[in-house]
């Protein structure tokens, strides 16, 4: 069976042809990095009028590398939300032409799931009870799997979401955009230890919060510029003490997010652990959480990095399955910005 996917939840527009929900045929991703790269984030608009003009000439582009034709896609799969509006709409609008057009069935996927379904795109079997850690650009959730399909959330953030947080920060360094890969970068020259910064804990719960940090490095930076201690931004970032303030944010990000989702999988008793998301591109990141998977004797799993940014892969892989559990969704089906994966308990 061959799922065509698509995905615009955001600023890259992508699609892919992925057979059984397994085999990736091609995957091909548009992004608009350079573009925002002047605004220092993402403009939605601008984002939504790029895919407009992406979107078909990346489907034919996944169709080719998949050397398939669109007549012999036996479902369209499409990114529902949550993400940015304007951009979901390019995307589903896309996916029901092809569906109407081909008279394929359609399946709407929640952008979370996808990226739970990218670590079974290289095989193996979900091992159920499971805990994913997605963390990304707009998610920072524990996601506890009961069984294929049944989602709870033991924890999200309570503000920035982790690729955020570093977006943001990277933005106050002076480092660019996009955020996560430059601070990790200029980490890398840097000393985790030089700044103790906060780091948030809520009784009874294992919820994330990142502006306690975000904020002592907002206090640092002001501090150290004073004092002449880091110069104008964009001036030698990754000397001195920007290198030490990047990697001690880097050290409370990846320490808060692998601490709670540890307890998080104890609690839970899960069978394995997963990591998903943007941010677990991050090398600190995928170590420390599948250290933290060894000290409980869980197996681990995580997408290669390609697969773990934004991508059509994930959404084709998570609609195969939804297909198989519930069926086509109807072509009025509608996106939405916000979306919860599901209930946090």
């Amino acid at each position: 069976m061959l799922t065509l996917g698509i995905e615009t939840s955001c600023d890259e527009t992508a699609a892919a042809v992925v057979r059984d929900g397994r085999a990736v045929l091609s995957s091909v991703v548009a992004s608009q990095a350079d573009l925002h790269a002047q605004f220092g984030g993402v403009v939605p608009e601008v984002a939504s009028r790029r895919h407009m003009e992406l979107i078909c000439p990346v489907v034919e582009q996944a169709l080719s590398q998949a050397q398939a034709q669109l007549g012999q896609m036996d479902a369209i799969a499409v990114t529902q939300g949550p993400g940015l509006i304007g951009s979901l709409l390019v995307g589903m609008s896309a996916a029901k032409a092809y569906a109407y057009a081909l008279r394929k069935p359609l399946v709407a996927v929640n952008h979370v799931e996808g990226h739970v379904y990218a670590n079974y795109l290289n095989g193996g079997e979900m091992q159920c009870p499971a805990v994913c850690l997605v963390a990304s650009g707009g998610h920072s959730d524990i996601v506890f799997i009961e069984q294929p399909g049944v989602y709870k959330i033991l924890g999200w953030t309570r503000d920035d979401a982790a690729g955020e947080a570093l977006d943001k920060v990277a933005r106050l360094l002076g480092l660019g955009w996009p955020g996560g890969p430059a601070i990790e970068a200029c980490a890398k020259e840097g000393d985790a230890h030089a700044f103790d910064l906060p780091r948030a804990s809520f009784p009874g719960s294992f919820d994330f919060s990142f502006s306690g940090p975000k904020t002592a490095v907002a206090r640092l930076w002001q501090a150290c510029r004073r004092s002449a201690e880091l110069g104008a931004p964009g001036e030698g970032p990754c000397r001195g003490a920007v290198a030490d303030v990047a990697a001690s944010f880097q050290e409370a990000v990846v320490d808060a997010l692998v601490g709670h989702t540890r307890k998080a999988a104890a609690w839970a008793g899960a069978r394995e652990l997963l990591l998903a998301g943007g941010v677990a591109s991050n090398a600190l990141l995928r170590q420390r959480v599948a250290a933290a998977a060894a000290e409980l004797g869980l197996p681990f799993r995580c997408p290669p990095t390609w697969l773990c940014t934004d991508n059509a892969a994930m959404i084709a892989a998570a609609g195969y399955h939804a297909l198989q559990r519930r069926g086509p969704d109807s072509l009025d089906v509608d996106t939405f910005s916000a979306l919860p994966l599901a209930q946090h308990i």
